[in-house]
């Protein structure tokens, strides 16, 4: 059960970090596709 908790760990910092480094544009590709469904009247 210990393994398993440290391998969820380990995995849950990988997903953080990569958040960070990436974070930004991760925000810009949403905006770009809100942006565009706005364009075409979709869900906006």
């Amino acid at each position: 059960m210990v393994e398993f908790a440290l391998i969820l760990a380990l995995i849950a910092l990988i997903v953080i970090v990569a958040l960070l480094a990436t974070g930004s544009q991760v925000v810009n590709l949403y905006s770009d596709i809100v942006q565009t469904m706005c364009l075409y009247h979709a869900g906006c």
